[in-house]
């Protein structure tokens, strides 16, 4: 039996992923778990594409998520779920967040962004959606939008085991941490 769990976090610069594969990472470590992280920012200050890779269990050799191999996707963008579909187990969860970030071509008028990424991951895989912007406008700070879907997929993926709060004070300033254990409790609920 595979002992080892691979989580992809993808999304767009400035949405916060790095800061949620961190406080995953954290709190794997935390958990007794030997845990290995790979990130990859590309042209993401420029809005461009961001990928994690978060492996753990008994023993870990490598941070690499090779394609068909992870068991939960995370996409903080909805055309990101597309783009790294192809690294999700067939019995893999994608979690999405039904946000679009128009590219620089959709920005500039040169193309259109797609529709249908949302429906065309369902027939795929098992696929829990939502839109944390609008959760994370409700908590009152649009920036937890990153948490609300960390607490999602600490839920999906059976990880509420953890005791995530010690981690997030280690993870962010006191002044933002009541609004992020809130945003982490929304996700937990959606």
């Amino acid at each position: 039996m595979d002992t080892v769990k691979s989580i992809l976090l993808v999304g767009v610069g400035g949405q916060g992923t790095i800061l949620v594969s961190k406080i995953l990472t954290q709190g794997l470590i935390q958990a007794g778990y030997d845990v290995k992280m790979s990130e990859i920012h590309g042209m993401a200050q420029r809005g461009g594409s961001v990928s994690t890779q978060v492996r753990y269990g008994d023993k870990v050799y490598s941070p690499i998520i090779g394609r068909g191999a992870a068991d939960i996707l995370v996409a903080f963008e909805k055309m990101e779920a597309v783009r790294y579909a192809e690294f999700l187990k067939p019995s893999g969860i994608a979690v999405i967040n039904d946000y679009a970030i128009a590219p620089m071509p959709v920005a500039a008028g040169m193309a259109v962004y797609p529709e249908g990424s949302i429906e065309a991951m369902a027939k795929a895989f098992k696929t829990i959606f939502f839109n944390a912007a609008e959760i994370a406008q409700k908590i009152g700070n649009p920036k937890t939008m990153n948490i609300v879907l960390f607490g999602a997929m600490v839920k999906a993926f059976d990880m509420s085991g953890i005791d995530w709060e010690p981690v997030f004070r280690t993870q962010l300033p006191e002044k933002l941490l009541e609004v992020n254990l809130k945003a982490f409790r929304a996700g937990m609920e959606v």
